[in-house]
């Protein structure tokens, strides 16, 4: 049987399925909501949303015989929609500072940046008697609400992939009266629409990091953090196990850290370019042309390519960073997840511990009552430690090799301190089981006591992150009497390596060690 096409052509485009049912649902809202209407149209990343809205830009003046204005954010995303609306047939203007809007009535549509329009406004050079639309490109960017009051009259049409305010203070319902839910992710996934990515997690400590004003990780405090010479090489280490040649891009928090990222990768002989803000229009184009041909191209920025790019070819996006926003890990994962050739899978590597913080891209999460409820989410958002508390320590790659005799090198804190505590033993006891588990693990790996107390003082990390568990455990955690029972800890497994090495080995090995 031959498959019928249900893709409507357009002017230079056409919609699918899903794209021509939103249409219509949203053109009901135009026939039948008050004109002073707001709705908010949610999509995810690589829908193809100016796609449609173009389409809907066309229809709406051909319909209604008013104008539309389309608003955007940076001045990229501005040229961008110019462009598509161009393809499909709708003749638009660029309201920018320079712009001559003599002419202005010669066009049915403008495009413009949420700042210079309030700009024009105020001077009342930009006549909006006639605009009917108001289309609102990233509608999650709370600067736009500024400029309501001037469209009392129009119908606003917010577009996001994520319905949650930038602003947890202002959420997103005040602004728009309903929210209507676009395709899911999964299900663009499986009708071929958008690639699946295959999940990495490397559990990251991050209890180091500060939330600034805006609600999310400072870029001082994740500069410190991930410009550390193990954190660079965790990094590198992830890339080599999940995306070794394929073309990549990863996303830091702060220009610092991205050209360390860049020297790192440099100095271990990958192909890799550094892109910021400061970098001229001229290099921009130039990185961008190198990154597209080159097949196995690394390219290290901050969040300037989270909106505005589209590079399809990307096969792997990794986060090295953390995030509290929703919509920023959505929009850096969005970059790998167009189809292209005979890509329809690609690599997410995460260090960032975000998916423990927001749950897998594409998970089946409940948009409507985000956007009525958005505190009620963002309060069952876990926080860093409750995150950190549930990881299985690992040793680091060249201390494990140190330990390479010992078969069992996890010791499950929390489930000892029950255990024990369940059988009427003091709480002290379960750091004497610690100390008896790393000395067991010293002796397996050691000639004579001398050897066995070097390897002693290789466990501080795992000594740390032990201590920190058992204070989690017995409720007490000022910084003062943490410090003192790793001080202690250490010197205790010292002293019971000192007094017991010859007992333990001969217990492990079945013969006393040679003198």
């Amino acid at each position: 049987m031959e498959e019928i096409n249900t893709s409507k052509k357009i002017i230079g485009k056409e919609l699918y399925g899903y794209q021509q049912d939103a249409l219509e649902e949203i053109f009901k809202r135009f026939e039948d909501a008050p004109q002073d209407y707001h709705l908010l149209y949610q999509l995810p990343t690589g829908g193809g949303k100016t796609v449609i809205f173009s389409e809907i830009v066309r229809r709406y003046i051909e319909t209604f015989k008013k104008k539309v204005l389309v608003l955007t954010h940076r001045i990229e995303l501005s040229k961008q929609t110019s462009k598509m609306l161009n393809e499909f047939g709708v003749k638009n203007k660029i309201i920018n500072s320079t712009a001559v809007l003599d002419d202005q009535d010669n066009f049915s549509c403008f495009v413009a940046m949420v700042e210079t329009l309030k700009n024009r406004l105020n001077d009342e050079k930009v006549d909006i008697s006639d605009i009917g639309l108001v289309i609102v490109d990233e509608a999650h960017y709370n600067s736009f609400t500024k400029i309501f009051k001037f469209f009392d009259d129009a119908f606003i049409l917010g577009v996001t992939a994520t319905p949650l305010s930038s602003n947890t203070k202002l959420p997103m319902y005040g602004n728009y009266q309903e929210l209507f839910v676009g395709e899911s992710i999964q299900h663009l996934i499986e009708s071929d629409y958008l690639a699946s990515a295959n999940l990495y997690s490397y559990n990251v400590g991050l209890t180091s990091l500060e939330v600034g004003a805006n609600g999310d990780y400072t870029v001082k405090s994740s500069e410190d953090l991930y410009t550390n010479t193990d954190m660079l090489s965790k990094l590198v280490s992830a890339y080599e196990e999940t995306a070794k040649g394929k073309k990549t891009l990863i996303f830091n928090n702060g220009i610092n850290t991205s050209i360390q990222v860049f020297h790192a990768f440099k100095k271990a002989g990958y192909p890799i370019a550094h892109l910021d803000n400061t970098n001229t229009k001229k290099e921009r184009e130039f990185i961008l042309k190198w990154f597209h041909k080159t097949p196995n191209a690394v390219l290290t920025s901050v969040s300037i390519l989270t909106t505005g790019f589209d590079e399809p070819s990307i096969e792997a996006i990794i986060l090295n960073r953390a995030t509290k926003s929703l919509t920023l890990y959505y929009q850096m994962i969005g970059r790998g997840s167009r189809i292209y050739g005979d890509k329809n899978t690609f690599e997410v590597v995460d260090l960032g511990n975000n998916f423990h913080r927001f749950g897998a891209w594409g998970a089946d999460l409940d948009w409507q009552k985000m956007f009525r409820s958005p505190d009620y989410y963002l309060d069952a958002i876990l926080s860093d430690e409750d995150i950190e508390s549930t990881f299985r320590y690992e040793l680091p790659a060249d201390v494990k090799t140190e330990f390479a005799k010992s078969k069992d090198t996890y010791f499950d804190m929390k489930k000892v301190y029950i255990d024990t505590v369940k059988a009427g033993e003091s709480s002290k006891r379960v750091l004497e089981k610690s100390i008896e588990h790393h000395a067991i693990m010293c002796v397996e790996n050691s000639e004579d006591v001398f050897d066995a107390l070097i390897l002693a003082k290789m466990l501080g990390d795992e000594i740390d992150d032990r201590i920190n568990r058992y204070a989690k455990c017995i409720s007490k955690s000022t910084h003062n009497f943490v410090t003192w029972l790793k001080d202690d800890y250490r010197k205790k497994l010292n002293a019971h390596l000192r007094t017991n090495f010859d007992e333990i080995f001969e217990e492990i090995f079945g013969h006393p060690p040679e003198d």
